[in-house]
Parts: C-alpha cells; sequence; structure tokens
C-alpha cells in the first residue's frame, strides 16, 4: 500500500470511512467553484469518484491520494496525480492536483501534499514531466503551482465549457526535492 508522511500529513489510499467527510467537501460550492463547472457533487458522484480513483491507482500506479492530518486523523481532502483525459491537446500527461475542505485552507497543507505527491510522481515512479491546470482566477491554486516550481506553458480553452485554462508544467530536471 502506498502512503507517504510529511511533517503534518499522511497521503494515502482511500478508505470507506472517507465517503462521509469527502462528500463534504465536494458538496460545498466554495470548494468547487473553480472545479470544471463548479457545480457540487453528491454523496453517489462522490463515492463513484473514490471508485474511479482507486481504479486509477490499479491501472496507472499511481492516483489521487486521499489527505489525513497526523495529528488528528482527519480527512482533509485529496491530493496527487490523475490523467487529463478531460483536455485532449495535452496528452499525454500526468495532472497533480489537490482539493482540500475550507476548513484547511490557507495553513500550507494543499503545498505540502501536493509537493509530496510531485516528489512521488518524479522520483518514486519515474514520470518525467507533470502539469497542472488551473482557471484564470483561481489564485490559491496557482499559488501552489509556483511554490512547486511549475512555470506557465499555455493557455487553452476548456473543451466543454469553453471557459479558458491554464496550464503549468515541470520537469524532472527542474524539481527540487
Amino acid at each position: 500500500m502506498t502512503e507517504i508522511h510529511t511533517p503534518r500529513l499522511v497521503l494515502r489510499r482511500w478508505h470507506e470511512d472517507d465517503l462521509v467527510p469527502m462528500g463534504e467537501i465536494n458538496a460545498d460550492p466554495e470548494v468547487m467553484r473553480w472545479i470544471d463547472d463548479g457545480s457540487v457533487l453528491t454523496p453517489d458522484q462522490t463515492a463513484e469518484a473514490i471508485e474511479r480513483w482507486e481504479e486509477d491507482w490499479d491501472e496507472e500506479g499511481f492516483g489521487l491520494f486521499a489527505v489525513e492530518l497526523l495529528a488528528s486523523g482527519e480527512l482533509a481532502g485529496f491530493a496527487g496525480l490523475s490523467v487529463p483525459e478531460y483536455l485532449p491537446e495535452v496528452l499525454p500527461a500526468v495532472e497533480i492536483g489537490w482539493r482540500l475542505g475550507q476548513p484547511f485552507w490557507g495553513q500550507g497543507y494543499a503545498s505540502e501534499a501536493a509537493h509530496a505527491a510531485l516528489e512521488f510522481a518524479l522520483q518514486d515512479r519515474g514520470i518525467e514531466r507533470v502539469i497542472s491546470i488551473s482557471r484564470p482566477g483561481n489564485e490559491a491554486s496557482e499559488n501552489v503551482m509556483r511554490k512547486l516550481g511549475m512555470v506557465p506553458e499555455r493557455v487553452t480553452t476548456h473543451p466543454v465549457h469553453g471557459f479558458p485554462l491554464h496550464v503549468h508544467a515541470i520537469d524532472l530536471s527542474e524539481f527540487d526535492a
């Protein structure tokens, strides 16, 4: 089982008892504001998403980690890797992403979890290049990307919703573990 410990977090595979707290995160309109079209997810959609994330681990050898606070055991959200199939023009690619509940914002957890996931991608899984995709205005996520050492690569358009997307990238030679 893949598990990563940082000073304050545990990045791990998903457990059945993660469904309720992840469902609460996905049901928060402020959390989901920058995700896809901004729609919140139902508990059933969250369950399906977690199932897909676990399947990605089995198929790809990487995926989205559940992010748990080391001190309390609370689920803060997720961080990890996926293939951005919704944006064919960047493929083949591996994307790093994160989503945390509001109580966990502004404390550096997203940067800490994303750095651990990026290190896992580049050093453990041998992925030589990782991208991250954001919507213009999502300053919090773009700040995490900068902290990771990612640089803007291109601006494109979401193929379904038509809004602009910023694509950032980093490769193994640029990563500072």
